[in-house]
């Protein structure tokens, strides 16, 4: 890869993305709330193609196509489609399910896909009666965020820090550069990349925070501005495809695996998470309590504490994520909380003046190859159960949980997150709370699937077994 020929290539396409943008009249995305206002804006602007997205099981998204002379039958009777070819979905006795678009998620993509002008907006997925199917992860999130009413809230907010690396191609974790965190061009060579998927994801209406070059070399990060958990979590799915869709179009590929390089740090994706009382109040603020955490807060941290080693299987739901969650990478792993100590699993960032709407605490464990449905929908079931049973938040952990001993760490009741996928699934399958939360259904489908993966890597003869065993 010429330095110059690639930065000039992606500098192209950003122009076109620009120029593209504009003449489909979408800058700073659309704002459309009715069947009637997509119809009228397809008409307007010759849109060819309307994609439907939805997601499976593990997170992965779905999509299929609509034309615009079918749009107005999908939004009154619903796109069946085969359910149970999709992963999670129903069993083949009963697998005929129904995509209804949801109007207010369209947007526009800020580029030609298959060579046509095309929309996206997310589906509801229902029963053939026309009732939401519950096992859908964007029917799941929804169904625990209708328990924020039950307690007097209003919704909460979710703001993700997802990094991901850049490499060569798909086959073989070759780094493009050797930047490492904050640096600048002509070192960091992701930045051009960076900045087209940003001004992609504006276009869409997504609205970006921060953008800089990661610790490990070719490693990156966007942070998406804080949004509602149901919203931020079809950005999210819109973030991921458009980083790597991007990378494609330009010759390189992005990847959201949790441990790709040894020796380097992992990706994560720390999450902040706030509720709030009123589209203004924010339930976890208090001018007077310790840490400025209100009761509430309190209680909702030690929730997530409490229930952190059964949330693993749905925050960090690969084999591989268990290469990332190890000490001496930057990872959290022991079940702990502070304010500025970032060995511990959840950190509180400081209380600043003036800013008391930003009150929030931040979940460092995740990794963004999660399926950010299920992960939200957990955290606040994990909240929601401190809070309901208005358990105790342990005292902050001011010691650097990497130096201390495995003892050090019994003495101070520290426990830590399961250490492989199999001990993940076994914590998991005995949760109530993730019952609860995700559905049995869902549950046990996860726990069937993620078992069977454990079983790929747990029976593969790697080469490093072939090196050490050889001799034996």
């Amino acid at each position: 890869m010429q330095t110059y020929d690639f930065i000039a290539q992606v500098q192209r396409f950003r122009h076109e993305m620009g120029n593209y943008v504009r003449e489909m009249d979408c800058e700073g995305g659309l704002d459309l709330s009715s069947p009637a206002d997509v119809m009228s804006y397809c008409k307007e602007h010759d849109v060819s193609s309307i994609r439907l997205w939805f997601t499976d099981m593990l997170g992965f998204l779905k999509s299929f196509s609509v034309t615009p002379s079918e749009i107005e039958g999908a939004f009154e009777e619903g796109m069946g489609f085969d359910g149970s070819s999709i992963e999670g979905y129903q069993r083949i006795q009963e697998s005929d399910m129904v995509a209804f678009p949801i109007p207010s998620t369209a947007q526009v993509v800020p580029f030609e896909v298959g060579g046509s002008r095309a929309i996206r907006m997310f589906a509801g997925i229902r029963n053939p009666d026309g009732t939401p199917y519950a096992s859908d992860p964007r029917e799941v999130l929804k169904r625990n965020l209708a328990r924020l009413e039950q307690q007097g809230f209003s919704h909460m907010n979710i703001g993700p820090e997802a990094e991901y690396y850049y490499f060569r191609d798909e086959h073989r974790p070759e780094i493009i550069d050797r930047a490492g965190y904050f640096d600048v061009v002509p070192v960091d060579m992701g930045d051009d990349l960076r900045e087209a998927t940003v001004f992609a994801l504006e276009s869409m209406r997504i609205p970006v925070e921060y953008v800089h070059h990661e610790v490990g070399p070719s490693q990156h990060e966007i942070d998406l501005k804080y949004q509602e958990a149901l919203v931020m979590a079809d950005n999210l799915q819109t973030y991921k495809w458009l980083v790597k869709e991007i990378a494609r179009r330009n010759g390189v590929h992005a990847t959201f695996m949790p441990k790709p390089l040894l020796d380097e740090n992992g990706s994560g994706m720390h999450t902040h998470v706030s509720i709030f009382k009123d589209e203004k109040t924010n339930a976890f603020y208090s001018k007077d309590e310790s840490y400025h955490l209100s009761p509430a807060a309190k209680h909702f941290l030690a929730g997530v504490l409490d229930h952190a080693r059964e949330m693993a299987l749905i925050t960090n739901q690969w084999y591989n994520s268990y290469k990332r969650l190890v000490v001496g990478f930057e990872a959290p792993v022991y079940i702990a909380w502070a304010e500025r100590n970032r060995s511990a699993l959840v950190r509180v960032p400081m209380y600043k003046p003036g800013k008391e709407d930003a009150t929030r605490i931040e979940l460092r464990f995740p990794d963004a190859a999660c399926n950010p449905y299920l992960a939200f929908a957990t955290m606040l079931a994990a909240g929601l159960d401190g809070l309901d049973r208005k358990l105790d938040l342990p005292d902050p952990m001011t010691r650097d949980l990497y130096e201390l001993t495995s003892m050090e760490r019994e003495k101070l009741g520290v426990k830590s997150l399961p250490h492989d996928l199999y001990e993940a699934v076994m914590v998991a399958e005995e949760s109530e709370l993730l019952a609860k939360a995700l559905g049995e259904v869902v549950l046990a489908k996860i726990v069937e699937t993620k078992l069977a993966d454990y079983d790929k890597f747990r029976t593969y003869i790697s080469p490093l077994d072939i090196d050490l065993h050889m001799e034996l």
